[in-house]
């Protein structure tokens, strides 16, 4: 009989909570209806500027709600904060799969309800499900492999990514559920205004699916020693003790201020990348699959990112990010049609690349009592930057759009709101520079006082 392999060298896949944290990040994060993110906002009757609020609105309730949850989590146990964010999820998703269409200023109040909702779950889930994993390893002997994990669980949100975007662009084309239907031997026809909920009602399963998963985690040893009744004192004095950490903490700030500068930017394009498509001569039917093909990048960039942890300094990282990003942001300014997927390519690539990066290096040098409120501070970072932007966005198109009216007269509606987004997105790479050179201005100024 052969000696069992010790602790440390056992597969981090054997451990329940991780198969479960795995399984939590896929159906929390792959959503079908994400291929028409700002057309499904559009088609219920919204405007652009109304889009670019809501998300706002989005990013600032996280932003509300992140340290605080970080905190709670912390102190009362990861699990609570991991179910509280599915039901939420749950809810969120209900909102928009039943509220009447008709009354735009009823479905401006549904997508303000469901855009708080998705917030507040974010926040929640933002730092609980990392902490409870990554603490899951510690207490196996086996944090050397988050690493792996970490790239496991980007690539298997890949593949299921592509097979919900595909799905999800696919359901909400009335033409393509009508051809599939005729297919089947059924005379009815639908609308679009019946297909747009399809991929919201297969979102909504998901949400289910995570409330499941949730249920079924287990909180790691060392908290459920320590889980006192939480106290708003308890959460504040918390909060206070990991952000001093934070800001006594070079690098741990470096890591956080690098990547909300990427995060924000990069995420705002994300945002936006159904109406660049429609604007580089893309059908929408294609949309999924163009998010599939997208989606293929996951499998292979979390492997690459795994390596680069392992060869490169932070900073040698953190340039490459930079050199990613700003490729990709000066080639969607000429918005070629078809080849313009290219660059869009490069931001997919580049927000993987934050997203491995700063969940990294954080796990790594924080201590488990304040890891969540930590990776919350993260979260609460790059929020208030994702929040910010938007707010930018939204004024900057409506400066645009005046000037397009000048331009074209007012009669030319979709000239000049082609002439608006096409002239805000080449705002990007100049902002982006600007970003970068004043925090890197920061953090240099911070490490040579260290």
């Amino acid at each position: 009989m052969q000696p069992s392999a010790p602790l440390s060298e056992r597969s981090p896949f054997t451990i329940k909570n991780i198969r479960l944290f795995i399984a939590f990040r896929i159906f929390f994060n792959a959503r079908f209806y994400y291929p028409v993110f700002t057309i499904l906002f559009l088609d219920f009757g919204l405007t652009i500027e109304q889009f670019a609020i809501l998300n706002t609105v989005w990013a600032l309730t996280i932003v509300l709600a992140e340290v605080p949850s970080g905190a709670l989590a912390d102190i009362i146990g990861r699990k609570y904060l991991i179910v509280a964010t599915s039901v939420l999820m749950l809810l969120e998703m209900s909102v928009l799969a039943f509220v009447p269409l008709g009354n735009s200023t009823l479905i401006f109040w549904a997508f303000l309800v469901n855009r708080v909702l998705s917030g507040l779950a974010e926040a929640m889930a933002s730092g609980a499900d990392e902490a409870i994993a990554y603490d899951s390893l510690v207490e196996s002997g086996n944090k050397k492999h988050w690493p792996r994990v970490l790239s496991l669980q980007m690539r298997l949100r890949s593949i299921f990514s592509i097979l919900t975007m595909t799905l999800g662009a696919l359901l909400y084309d009335p033409r393509a559920v009508n051809t599939v239907m005729h297919w089947l031997g059924s005379s009815t026809t639908v609308e679009q205004q019946v297909t747009m909920r399809f991929p919201i009602y297969g979102t909504l399963i998901l949400a289910i699916l995570a409330t499941i998963t949730a249920l079924r985690m287990r909180e790691t040893a060392d908290v459920e020693a320590e889980q006192p009744s939480a106290t708003s004192v308890q959460a504040l004095k918390k909060t206070w003790q990991a952000g001093a950490w934070i800001f006594r903490s070079p690098f741990a700030l470096a890591i956080i201020l690098i990547g909300m500068t990427y995060d924000h930017i990069l995420r705002m394009i994300v945002t936006l990348t159904s109406q660049y498509f429609r604007l580089i001569e893309l059908p929408e039917a294609s949309f999924g699959r163009i998010a599939s093909a997208m989606g293929l990048l996951g499998l292979v960039t979390p492997k690459i990112a795994e390596r680069m942890v392992e060869k490169n300094s932070p900073a040698i990282n953190a340039i490459w990010v930079g050199v990613v990003t700003l490729l990709g942001l000066w080639g969607l300014t000429g918005f070629v049609p078809y080849w313009g997927l290219l660059p869009m390519a490069c931001i997919f690539v580049g927000l993987t690349l934050v997203a491995f990066f700063t969940s990294h290096y954080l796990n790594e040098i924080t201590d488990s009592h304040q890891r969540a409120t930590v990776l919350s501070f993260k979260g609460l970072a790059f929020n208030l930057a994702y929040g910010l932007i938007g707010l930018l966005f939204a004024q900057l198109i409506l400066i645009l759009r005046e000037s397009g009216t000048e331009k074209y007269g007012m009669d030319a509606a979709d000239m000049i709101e082609t002439f608006a987004f096409k002239e805000a997105i080449g705002w990007f790479p100049w902002y982006s520079l600007f970003c970068l050179a004043v925090v890197g201005c920061y953090c240099f100024y911070r490490y040579r006082k260290a």
